[in-house]
């Protein structure tokens, strides 16, 4: 203990209450609200505890071991290369038909831990495809102690997902999934599972980020900062409600622990993908047979469009749902199913989540005006085999400079090493200024124009002319289509002359 001078003591006070005036003055500037107003909604915010939730909810919660069968490795004796016992140890193999060869060590079982949580009284179960995969054995320890064995009903890899089920003779505690939709930035949420064998350890943090992508079409994350660690794989991410908003599944960590960058697959992304695995033992999901990409602003300003949202069609499949839908390369998918699209990632999640089979309005921009379309959508999982890869590095033919590109029209044999068919046109780009926006937009030699503001081009006239329509039209740019190594894409260069 010691004592406050009472001078100090004074000032500590007028300090006080200044503040406290000041924070009630911001407070009325802020609307109106007042202390016991602001003291409620902060204990509205924080909850005093997360206990009565984790109890209601842990019981759902699964631990999971499995076990997979692997090949030994190589029986090497630790011998030093140069020791008097190399040659005894030589002599040991040859005598036991070894030829000097070191031993092979038997298959061994190896073991590795992960989460899940239970999804419905008649056991389907949860968790990632990682914690599952290869395995021989799963067995399943609940929060009671209990342990039974589980079997696989499906997998996705494309998500990380898989679904299991256990047989158990009496109704098991189960969780329900939220919409991840309605999740935002800054909200509460508790991590459950097995970190590090530490079976049932509850963990909280907020929302970190919404819509992450980390490696696949398919991604839509949720960064937090709840504790997720080795083991946590497969387990839930719970909102306040009690109700599964995500899937636990990655981390961010240079030291391989939990650094406060964990990743949840979100809740709607998993529930159908659980859903398709429950009914068919496989995904199912929709596909419309087109090649995209996000539209710049200077995109938009070449073809009309307002704003710079959308995906921008760059290559249409042959004899798929959008050829026999008369979507084209060069137009902008704007709205599919009645959900607007503003990014490629949104319209891979429609097309994804759409039923196979259904046929589905589309609306695409397409001349400076909006096209309606219907399309019957096809199976990604069955059209895998028509996704063509195209290689090949092109041939120099007579160049000529446009726009700070030294181009050449194709040829037979630059159409055959890039697998264009033999009535392909284009022109196949042999050089780039370094200083030109052509270079800037990241065209390079090899790269083959295959339209120019939206039309075919053959020769380099018909560049020339594109060029001169769109400065004739009041546009910035001319939208080029370019193929590189097979690959369609969109490039809106600036046709400003000099």
């Amino acid at each position: 203990m010691f004592d406050i001078p009472a001078t100090v003591e004074r000032k500590s006070r007028a300090l006080m209450r200044a503040a406290l005036a000041l924070g009630l003055g911001i407070g009325l500037a802020l609307g109106g609200v007042t202390a016991p107003e602001a003291q409620a909604e902060s204990q509205k915010m924080i909850p005093a505890s997360f206990a009565d939730i984790v109890e209601k909810i842990s019981p759902a919660v699964v631990n999971i071991t499995t076990t997979t069968l692997v090949e030994g490795g190589i029986e090497m004796p630790m011998v030093p290369k140069g020791s008097p016992f190399e040659d005894f140890f030589k002599d040991f193999l040859d005598r036991n038909g070894e030829k000097g060869k070191p031993r092979k060590k038997p298959r061994q079982r190896a073991t590795a831990l992960g989460s899940g949580f239970i999804i419905s009284p008649d056991g389907y179960i949860v968790t990632n495809n990682h914690v599952v995969d290869k395995a021989d054995e799963i067995q399943i320890e609940f929060y009671s102690g209990e342990r039974l064995d589980a079997k696989v009903i499906g997998t996705d890899p494309l998500t990380d997902i898989a679904v299991l089920k256990v047989e158990s003779e009496k109704p098991l505690p189960y969780v329900e999934f939220a919409d991840s939709d309605k999740l935002r930035v800054g909200d509460w949420v508790l991590a459950i599972g097995n970190p590090l064998g530490q079976g049932f350890s509850v963990s909280a943090g907020i929302v970190s980020a919404r819509n992450r992508s980390l490696r696949g079409a398919y991604d839509d994350f949720i960064q937090t900062d709840a504790a997720i660690n080795k083991g946590n794989s497969g387990g839930p991410l719970f909102n306040l409600e009690g109700k599964v908003v995500g899937v636990n599944t990655a981390i961010l960590s240079p030291t391989g622990g939990s650094i406060g960058i964990g990743f949840s697959m979100a809740s709607n992304v998993v529930r159908q993908v659980v859903d398709q695995l429950i009914k068919y033992g496989e995904t199912r999901r929709g596909w419309l047979g087109v090649q995209i990409q996000d539209v710049t602003d200077e995109i938009a300003d070449a073809i009309g469009l307002k704003a710079a949202q959308g995906a921008l069609v760059t290559d249409v499949f042959k004899d798929s749902p959008a050829d026999k839908a008369g979507i084209k390369s060069g137009d902008v998918i704007i709205a599919f199913n009645g959900e607007e699209v503003d990014d490629t990632r949104k319209l891979v999640r429609l097309v994804a989540s759409a039923e196979v089979g259904a046929k589905v309005p589309v609306t695409v921009w397409r001349d400076g005006r909006t096209v309606d379309l219907t399309v019957k959508l096809g199976r990604r999982e069955e059209a895998e085999p028509m996704i063509a890869k195209r290689q090949g590095a092109p041939e120099k033919a007579e160049p000529k400079s446009v726009l700070g590109l030294t181009v050449a029209p194709l040829d037979d044999a630059v159409r055959e090493k890039l697998g264009f068919d033999a009535d392909q046109k284009g022109l196949v780009i042999v050089d780039v200024d370094p200083a030109s926006r052509a270079a800037e937009k990241g065209l390079r030699a090899g790269d083959v124009i295959v339209e120019a503001g939206q039309e075919e081009v053959a020769t380099i006239a018909d560049l020339e002319r594109a060029v001169k329509k769109a400065r004739e039209a009041g546009r910035k740019s001319v939208l080029l289509l370019v193929r590189r190594d097979g690959r369609p894409r969109f490039v809106a260069l600036p046709v400003a002359e000099g």
